[in-house]
């Protein structure tokens, strides 16, 4: 029997794993790499993150019964697995999607070929990513596993959100570890946010709190992993880098209490179930290992980078084409998926018209050539010419044409050789609709989707400051991050001229799409009312056109498409 006051040591394996949704045979592949790789390490205990098994998120998957069963009968299976691969003894924690009651977000303990322990969230309805505001409810139950002397509790991902829940249900039970299956999209400065959340509730439960996270792309969404451990204290005990698939390995000290009980805590239950009894006898201990922090652009940037090569190689393609136009959205375009993919796999394409510059050209071409990558030029004058002769276009008509051609091209190309098309649109262009439909927002992904166009110009330089920092040439041409951004659809035209200058934009747009701030908060702000009005005007006719927009990485609060609907049909203005 341990005595109160002694110190019983743990290990700890973070498994900070990239799985694919519906891959149950590959992501099992995945547990069990990881598992082995950490009994290897000397772990006891491996803690996967949330929905591992199924990948996350399910969506409409959720309502479909073959599929929850189809999870729910890969446990077992992966239990007997693990024991016949040699990692019986590791008590390894999977988060699945199980069907009881309906479909439920679960996790399970896996032990010496057996499922040891279930625990659920009380709902798991569907709304993309799943709604996490239907928690426990009173008496719904805990389970709380005595394994080599440690009482360790599970929570399930945004419980840690829930004043006086879970958390504090066990930590009233004495636990002696929380640990906490996670999958956490990435938004830009959401990690301070999780580790002072994660220490208030370590505070509350009188314990260590084992955060794991997910990593890797699944369709718009990124999950960056940075998986750590947190004391009582609110220091961090062990962390693993963000955006890289790995297994972190961590030695605990677990200082026990005098709780230790079963019961009704929080109105939920607690039940102990033991599996060993006894506390491990000393062995050497590792240094646990400290990620160090990445500076906001190196985030952003490896957040894009991952999003973009998990959706290319997840629906099953090896290489991207799309327009270099010479400008800075295509240039920073060109940068990430060289990044991602390698560059060979990446194929610009110039298409030329008659409006386009000398310019822009030479700097498509300087593009390709800094990042290695295909290039290749084809004129559209006479594509053009045949539609507007034909149909008698002139003005915006004319111009539309243009970018239209253009995305005939790319999808000819596309479908000739199997490259997916990305559209290179920025987040402020896409807010106010400076875009044409079939046209340059053609295409399979938007890896800048949710990036604004002066953030766009600061990753440029901040990848540019990097590649000078390892002795690297610049993959992006100085003159397209200096030169006034124009579509070139008509002689002298710059962006200019149909919008605000982009700072000023991007401020207005940061309080009314962001921050869904009206007109007088706008003013209050001190932005110019006419500037304002037109600025407004031009982001709540543009919905239409952001619903058929390609899915991007998103990297803020307010990403089109995912957090941000409003209404296509809508007359609704703000106004003085």
């Amino acid at each position: 029997m341990r005595k109160n006051g002694d110190v019983p040591a743990l290990r700890i394996a973070l498994a900070q794993l990239n799985p694919t949704v519906g891959d149950l045979a590959g992501n099992a592949d995945l547990i069990v790499d990881a598992t082995r790789e950490a009994a290897a390490a000397g772990a006891h205990v491996v803690v996967c993150s949330e929905m591992v098994l199924t990948g996350y998120p399910v969506e409409d998957l959720a309502l479909r019964q073959t599929f929850t069963s189809a999870s729910r009968d890969a446990l077992p299976d992966l239990a007997a697995r693990l024991a016949a691969e040699g990692c019986g003894d590791v008590l390894t924690v999977v988060g699945y999607l199980d069907d009881e009651g309906g479909p439920r977000n679960a996790v399970a303990a896996l032990w010496r070929g057996e499922v040891v322990a279930r625990q659920f969230k009380h709902h798991l309805p569907n709304y993309g990513v799943f709604d996490e505001h239907r928690w426990f409810k009173p008496g719904d139950e805990l389970t709380v596993l005595r394994f080599h002397g440690v009482d360790i509790g599970m929570v399930i991902c945004e419980d840690l959100w829930q004043d006086g829940g879970p958390i504090a249900a066990l930590g009233a039970a004495g636990v002696d570890l929380v640990v906490v299956p996670n999958a956490s999209p990435y938004e830009r400065k959401k990690d301070d946010v999780r580790l002072e959340l994660a220490a208030r509730r370590a505070a509350e439960a009188g314990a260590p709190l084992v955060y794991c996270n997910q990593v890797g792309g699944q369709d718009d969404l990124v999950f960056d992993g940075g998986s750590f451990v947190v004391d009582p204290s609110g220091d961090v005990v062990a962390s693993a880098e963000q955006f890289v698939s790995k297994v972190v390995v961590a030695d605990l000290d677990l200082a026990t209490g005098s709780g230790h009980r079963s019961g009704t805590f929080a109105g939920l239950r607690v039940e102990r179930k033991v599996l060993v009894p006894d506390p491990l006898p000393p062995y050497r201990k590792l240094a646990n290992p400290q990620a160090p922090p990445l500076s906001d652009e190196a985030e952003v940037w490896s957040a894009l980078v991952l999003g973009l090569r998990d959706y290319v190689r997840k629906n099953g393609f090896s290489s991207v084409i799309f327009g270099f136009s010479g400008g800075i959205d295509s240039a920073v375009c060109a940068a990430l998926a060289v990044d991602a993919l390698g560059p060979d796999n990446v194929h610009g394409v110039a298409m030329p018209s008659k409006y386009s510059s000398a310019h822009s050209l030479a700097d498509a071409e300087e593009l390709a050539k800094r990042l290695g990558c295909g290039f290749r030029v084809q004129p559209i004058n006479d594509m053009v010419a045949t539609y507007v002769e034909t149909l008698g276009l002139h003005g915006l008509a004319e111009e539309n044409v243009q970018a239209r051609v253009r995305g005939v091209l790319l999808m000819a190309l596309s479908n000739a050789e199997g490259h997916l098309v990305l559209a290179t649109g920025n987040k402020t262009e896409i807010a106010v609709g400076y875009s044409t439909m079939y046209g340059d927002a053609v295409g399979a992904f938007a890896p800048i989707k949710d990036v604004f166009k002066t953030h766009v110009w600061q990753l440029a330089r901040w990848r540019n400051a990097e590649a000078e920092r390892r002795g690297e040439t610049p993959p992006i041409p100085e003159n397209s991050i200096t030169k006034p951004p124009s579509a070139e659809l008509r002689p002298g035209q710059l962006d200019t001229d149909s919008l605000p200058d982009y700072p000023l934009l991007d401020d207005i747009l940061d309080d009314y799409v962001e921050g869904d701030r009206g007109y007088a908060d706008l003013v209050a702000a001190g932005f110019d009312p006419a500037v304002i009005d037109r600025v407004v005007r031009m982001v709540d006719i543009a919905e239409y056109k952001r619903r058929q927009y390609p899915p991007g990485t998103k990297i803020t609060f307010k990403a089109f498409g995912r957090d941000r609907r409003l209404p296509i049909t809508n007359r609704w203005r703000e106004h003085h």
